[in-house]
C-alpha cells in the first residue's frame, strides 16, 4: 500500500493523487469548453428535440392513433391508448385561427360523443388560445384527431426553481429531483472547511453568510486563493447557470484553513471545528463537509482531529468527509487518515459513472481510497461521482492557473477527486435534513445508507454500500442507525459532554468480533438495496478484528509525527486528471427521466 504523507502534521485537500486510466482520454468533442458554444448548442438541442416530439405524438398506437392530428406530449398518446377509461389533466391548444371558446366546445363535444368519469373543462384561457381539462384516454384521443386542435399537453406540476446542470452526476445521484421541492427551502448551511469560497460569485448568490479565515500557512489570498473550497461549495450548494449543486438553496459559511497551495495545518482544522460547534446555532448549521485529510495515520483512540469531528456529530452536525485519493489501480488502499477513518461519520468515496446515470455500470475512481481504518472500520460508507466534475473556481485561484487544460469556460473548471464526490453527500444530507429538520446525524446517516443505489460493477466496498440516492434518502421516514452499535460506547464525560470511549469500545471488540453484528441484523436494513449480509461481512470481518493491532502496546508507543512517517511527497494527479465529455448528459437521457429541457 503507497503512503503519501505531508510533515509537520499538515492536511491536504483530498482531490489527490489519483491518475486516468492509460490512454484514458476522453476528448471533448461534443460540448467543447462550454460557454457561448455550449449555450449555442443547449439552443439547438431544444428546436430539434420539439419536432421529434411533435412526430412521436402523431404516430400510430391503440386506440386508432394513426389519425391522430394534434401534438402530444411525449408518452401521453401511448397511455391515452393503453388507459381509454383513466383520467388525464390536460393542456389543450386550439390552431392559431381557433379561439379558446372554440376549443372549449371542442372539449364539450367530445365528453359528449365519448362518455366518462373526466370532469371536462377546468380553466379557459386569454393569453394562449386553449383551456384546461381533464378528459379520459379515449376522449383525449378523439379530440387529438379534429382538425381545429393543434396540441393537447400534460398539465405537469411546475417546479418552483430553474436550476439546472448539464452534466450526469445530479441525476445519478438523485439530488435534481429536490432542487424544486417546497422543503428544498428550508434546507439547512452547509459549512466548507476548505481554501474559502469565492462568496461574490452568481453561483452563491449572497448565500454564503460568514467567511472566517483560520488559516495559519501563507501566502492566502483573501476568500479562496487555492480555488478548491469555491468549487467544493459549488458542488454542495451552488446555483450557477447549468451547474446547479446538490442542495442550491442551501446557505453556506466558508471556513478557510488552507494556504494558496492547498496546505493547511492540523490545529487550524481543528479550530475550524469548534468555530463550527460555537456557532452552529446562529448559523443553523447542520452538515459540515471536509473535503481533506490529515497528512499522517490516525487512530480514534489518538487522533485530535478525530476526536474534533465527533464532537461535531454528537452535537447534531452531520459530517462528510472524503476518502482521499491515494488509492492504486482500484486496489484497496485502507483509509487511515483523520477525518475520513472516523467511524460515525460518513466517508464518501468518488464513482466514475461510465458514461451513463444509470448506476449497474458504476465503478470506484482508480485512485478512491477504500478499505479498512488501522482501527478496523470499513470505508467508505457512500460512493457519489466523482471524476470529470465541472464547478466554479476563481479564475486567479492556483488551481485553474495550474491546470489551463481543465477550464471549460471562464470561472469553471472540470476536476476529479473524492473532494468533489463528497459535497454531493453533504448536499444530499442538507436536503434530508430539509425534510426531517429534526432528525439526528445517525439517522441522516442510516437514511442515506439505506436507499444507496447498488453498483455491482464496483469491486465490493469499495463505493461503500452504494452510490448516494438523495431523492430515496429523503423518503424515509423511520431510518435504522449505522451507528447504533457504536453508540453504547458514547458516553458523557464531565466537562466535555459526549466522547467515544475508544478504550471501552477496544475491550469489547477484541473480545467478540461479532460485536456489531446485531445492528445489521435489524430488519429494517432488509428493504436496502445491497444485501445486508454482504455489508456485516466486509465491515466486521472476524479476521481484520482478529489481527487488528489497535489495543496493544505497539499502538501506545506510536509516534504520530515521527519523521519516518513524513518522508513522502505529495502530488496532486486527480485534480488535474485529463478533461472528458463523459459525464456530461444527453438530451435523451433527461427526457427519459421526465426532465425538461431548459
Amino acid at each position: 500500500m503507497r503512503h503519501d504523507r505531508d510533515s509537520n502534521g499538515t492536511i491536504r485537500s483530498s482531490a489527490l493523487w489519483g491518475k486516468p486510466s492509460k490512454g484514458e482520454t476522453r476528448p471533448n468533442a461534443l460540448w467543447g469548453k462550454g460557454g457561448r458554444g455550449l449555450v449555442a448548442a443547449l439552443a439547438l438541442i431544444v428546436v430539434l428535440v420539439t419536432p421529434m416530439a411533435a412526430l412521436a405524438g402523431s404516430s400510430s398506437g391503440r386506440g386508432g392513433g394513426s389519425s391522430v392530428k394534434a401534438y402530444l406530449s411525449p408518452g401521453l398518446l401511448e397511455s391515452a391508448s393503453e388507459n381509454p377509461k383513466a383520467t388525464f389533466d390536460v393542456i389543450v391548444q386550439g390552431t392559431r385561427s381557433t379561439s379558446s371558446a372554440r376549443v372549449a366546445g371542442e372539449v364539450a363535444d367530445a365528453r359528449k360523443q365519448v362518455p366518462g368519469k373526466g370532469k371536462g373543462l377546468r380553466k379557459q384561457f386569454r393569453s394562449v388560445n386553449g383551456v384546461a381539462a381533464q378528459l379520459t384516454g379515449k376522449q383525449i384521443l378523439r379530440l387529438a384527431r379534429r382538425p381545429h386542435i393543434r396540441a393537447i399537453t400534460t398539465d405537469a406540476p411546475v417546479v418552483l426553481s430553474s436550476y439546472w446542470n448539464w452534466q450526469r452526476w445530479p441525476y445519478a445521484a438523485s439530488v435534481h429531483t429536490l432542487w424544486g421541492s417546497a422543503s428544498s427551502a428550508n434546507a439547512p448551511t452547509i459549512a466548507v472547511v476548505d481554501s474559502g469560497i469565492d462568496a461574490g460569485r452568481a453561483d452563491f448568490g449572497g448565500r454564503v453568510l460568514a467567511q472566517v479565515n483560520l488559516a495559519s500557512r501563507t501566502p492566502n489570498a483573501p476568500g479562496d486563493g487555492r480555488g478548491h473550497g469555491t468549487f467544493v461549495a459549488g458542488i454542495a450548494a451552488g446555483g450557477g447557470q447549468f451547474y446547479a449543486g446538490a442542495s442550491p438553496r442551501s446557505k453556506l459559511v466558508s471556513i478557510d484553513v488552507m494556504d494558496d497551495s492547498g496546505v493547511a495545518m492540523t490545529r487550524d482544522v481543528i479550530a475550524a471545528a469548534d468555530w463550527i460547534l460555537a456557532n452552529k446555532d446562529r448559523y443553523d448549521i447542520r452538515v459540515a463537509n471536509f473535503s481533506l485529510h490529515s497528512g499522517v495515520w490516525g487512530s480514534v483512540f489518538f487522533d485530535p482531529l478525530n476526536h474534533a469531528v465527533e464532537k461535531l456529530w454528537f452535537n447534531g452536525v452531520v459530517v462528510v468527509a472524503a476518502a482521499g485519493n491515494y488509492g492504486v489501480g482500484g486496489e484497496p488502499s485502507g483509509v487511515p487518515y483523520a477525518p475520513g477513518n472516523d467511524p460515525f461519520v460518513i466517508t464518501v468515496g468518488a464513482a466514475d459513472l461510465d458514461d451513463s446515470i444509470a448506476t449497474y455500470d458504476d465503478f470506484a475512481a482508480p485512485w478512491s481510497a477504500w478499505g479498512y481504518t488501522l482501527d478496523g472500520f470499513a470505508k467508505p460508507e457512500l460512493g457519489a461521482p466523482g471524476r470529470y466534475i465541472v464547478g466554479p473556481v476563481p479564475a486567479t485561484s492556483t488551481l485553474p492557473l495550474e491546470r489551463v487544460t481543465n477550464v471549460v469556460s471562464p470561472g469553471y473548471m472540470q476536476l476529479s477527486g473524492t473532494s468533489f464526490a463528497a459535497p454531493i453527500v453533504a448536499g444530499a444530507a442538507a436536503q434530508v435534513l430539509a425534510v426531517h429538520p429534526d432528525w439526528t446525524p445517525d439517522q441522516v446517516k442510516g437514511a442515506l445508507m439505506l436507499t444507496a443505489k447498488s453498483a455491482p460493477s464496483a469491486r465490493p466496498g469499495s463505493l461503500g454500500v452504494g452510490i448516494v440516492d438523495a431523492a430515496r434518502a429523503a423518503a424515509v421516514t423511520n431510518p435504522p442507525n449505522p451507528n447504533a452499535a457504536l453508540n453504547q460506547f458514547v458516553i458523557t464525560s464531565a466537562g466535555s459532554g459526549k466522547v467515544f470511549d475508544a478504550a471501552s469500545w477496544a475491550n469489547v471488540a477484541t473480545s467478540d468480533a461479532s460485536w456489531a453484528s446485531a445492528s445489521w441484523a435489524s430488519a429494517s436494513w432488509a428493504s436496502a438495496s445491497w444485501a445486508s449480509a454482504s455489508w456485516a461481512s466486509a465491515s466486521w470481518a472476524s479476521a481484520s478484528w482478529a489481527s487488528a493491532s489497535w489495543a496493544s502496546a505497539s499502538w501506545a508507543s506510536a509516534s504520530w509525527a515521527s519523521a519516518s512517517w513524513a518522508s513522502a511527497s505529495y502530488a496532486d494527479n486527480a485534480e488535474g486528471e485529463v478533461s472528458a465529455d463523459g459525464e456530461y448528459a444527453d438530451p435523451a437521457e433527461l427526457e427519459a427521466l421526465g426532465t425538461p429541457l431548459p
